[in-house]
């Protein structure tokens, strides 16, 4: 793509560029492989601004890898809460239970070793070992992906296997060598804050004088948009009861089951397999469906249910749109149904809930005369 001199130039620019503009994120002020593996896995599919009190708050409470290995799972759930893709959190864990039994509690150096880890693919391997321990190993993510694509005028979906392929070897060639740390930190740089998926600045790029995009004059067509996968529409029907004390019911995590390949309104997933209210699918009659869920799953004696209808919630979960509509529930006392918790409907900070649980437990404080509830369950 381009001459040992220009790729010479291009990283000599791009590296003044970075050290030059960089954003000052907490992650950045350190090389531990700990913290800068926490912060790889948050970034995934997550914005820097909702990462950084997270990151900070996390490792807070697990310092290190020892800390995380051995706190119980509720707790690590509970402090990523909010964060969305749960699946991160429990791998999270997972690794450092791995980095524990087999490697003594140091993040291990080898990029076989790394690879092994729970959670950790080629991308996430490559940041960590190059920003931690100076490995040269290039990250290629989405972002530089797009920067590779513009660089190269690149057309078709980058996803797809072969183009991917080469676009590390791409990313391969361009890789500095002496700075690697920092290369794959300023080429995802560059992709977040001037080569954007939309409206690039190309005037403010350092390294515009080699984009093969911006000399077509529209550097936008580069990459070519992926073909979305036609949204999902499901409707949720969600009780939740309310106490005069101010109490409410939650559901528990539905456990170890493993399904293979979920609906796509499966309530489990849709509630990421954390603490939620009494949920269900609904088709038809939402609340007679609901009553007659909450009557199969309470206990005797609970047979009248006045259901008072809440503001109905908009969520989305990847391709899935999700209408919710919750129902308060009058209740002189919290039902008793194994495995579940009665806990003050103003704060969840007990246990890890998701984001559409908290926009249901919103949505019943709106209609709350306690203004200062309002406030308590933001993450």
């Amino acid at each position: 793509m381009l001459t040992t001199a220009e790729i010479k130039t291009l990283r000599k620019l791009l590296l003044a560029w970075f050290r030059q503009f960089q954003r000052d994120l907490p992650w950045r002020r350190t090389k531990d492989p700990y913290a800068v593996w926490i912060s790889e896995i948050m970034l995934q599919q997550t914005r820097v601004a909702a990462v950084i009190p997270y990151y900070e708050r996390f490792l807070s409470r697990f310092p290190n890898g020892r800390a995380l290995a051995e706190a119980p799972q509720e707790e690590v759930l509970r402090l990523w809460s909010g964060l969305g893709y749960y699946s991160r959190a429990r791998n999270l864990q997972k690794a450092a239970q791995q980095i524990l039994a087999q490697h003594g509690g140091q993040f291990p150096q080898a990029k076989d070793d790394v690879m092994a880890l729970a959670g950790i693919g080629p991308y996430t391997g490559a940041a960590i070992l190059s920003i931690a321990f100076g490995a040269k190993h290039a990250a290629l993510d989405g972002n530089v992906a797009r920067v590779l694509a513009r660089l190269g005028a690149v057309r078709g979906d980058l996803r797809e296997s072969l183009r991917w392929q080469l676009l590390q070897r791409s990313a391969v060639e361009l890789l500095d060598p002496k700075s690697p740390g920092d290369w794959n930190q300023a080429m995802m740089e560059l992709g977040a804050m001037v080569c954007t998926p939309r409206t690039p600045q190309c005037l403010l790029c350092p390294v515009a004088k080699f984009c093969r995009a911006r000399q077509s004059g529209e550097p936008e067509a580069f990459p070519e948009k992926r073909k979305k996968r036609d949204a999902v529409q499901i409707v949720l029907a969600a009780a939740v009861f309310s106490t005069p004390r101010g109490q409410t019911l939650l559901m528990p995590p539905p456990g170890n089951k493993k399904v293979n390949k979920p609906a796509a309104d499966d309530i489990d997933t849709l509630v990421s397999r954390l603490w939620h209210f009494p949920t269900i699918s609904v088709r038809n009659d939402v609340s007679a469906e609901l009553r007659d869920y909450l009557l199969d799953s309470l206990p005797a004696g609970n047979g009248k249910l006045h259901l008072e209808p809440l503001p109905r919630i908009r969520h989305a979960v990847t391709y899935r749109n999700i209408t919710v509509l919750p129902f308060r529930i009058p209740a002189a006392k919290i039902p008793r149904i194994p495995g579940a918790r009665s806990i003050p409907l103003r704060d969840f900070s007990a246990l890890p809930v998701s984001n559409l649980t908290r926009k249901i437990a919103r949505a019943a404080l709106l209609q709350s005369t306690e203004p200062a509830a309002k406030l308590a369950l933001k993450p």
